[in-house]
C-alpha cells in the first residue's frame, strides 16, 4: 500500500493511515477514544495477541475508516477484524451493509464472536494469520471467523 493516498473528495494528499474524512473524524474522534478506553473482554484478549506487530503486522485498534470505527485494522493488508458481541445479533443487516461498504473501499472484513475469542483464541489467531498471509479479495458479505473452518 502506498504511503500517500489521494483523498476522494479533494486533490490533497494524506498519509495512508488517515482513512477518515476530516469532517467525520472531528465528529466521532471522542467516541473512538471512549471505545479504546472501554474495550470488551474479547477485544482486550485479541489486542494482547496482535498489538506491537506480534503477528508481523501493525494493527490499529478502534480505527476510523470512512464513517466507521472498526475494532482492528491492518492497513497494509487492507484487513479489518471485528469482534461481535450480543448487540450484533440485533443489527445483522447493518453489519452486512457496513461490511459491503468496507469491501467496496478495498478492505477484507473478518468477524469473530466474543465466544469464539474467549473460548478458542488459538483458532482465532490462526484464522487471522491465514488472512494476513493470503491475498484473497474481499467478499461482499464478509467472512465469519471460525464458522468458515
Amino acid at each position: 500500500m502506498p504511503d500517500i493516498l489521494k483523498n476522494d473528495s479533494s486533490a490533497t494528499e494524506r498519509p495512508a493511515w488517515k482513512t477518515a474524512d476530516p469532517f467525520v473524524y472531528s465528529q466521532i474522534k471522542d467516541v473512538r477514544q471512549k471505545m479504546r478506553d472501554t474495550m470488551t473482554e474479547a477485544e482486550k484478549v485479541v489486542w494482547i495477541h496482535i498489538k506491537s506487530k506480534k503477528l508481523g503486522v501493525k494493527f490499529r485498534r478502534q480505527h476510523i475508516i470512512g464513517p466507521y470505527i472498526v475494532d482492528f485494522a491492518a492497513l497494509e493488508h487492507n484487513l479489518i477484524i471485528e469482534i461481535d458481541g450480543g448487540i450484533h445479533k440485533k443489527q445483522i443487516q447493518q453489519d452486512k451493509e457496513r461490511t459491503l461498504n468496507l469491501n467496496q473501499k478495498g478492505y477484507k472484513v473478518i468477524r469473530f464472536t466474543n465466544e469464539e475469542v474467549l473460548n478458542n483464541i488459538e483458532s482465532v489467531l490462526r484464522e487471522i494469520k491465514k488472512h494476513i498471509s493470503s491475498n484473497q479479495p474481499p467478499q461482499n458479505e464478509g467472512e465469519l471467523g471460525l464458522q468458515n473452518l
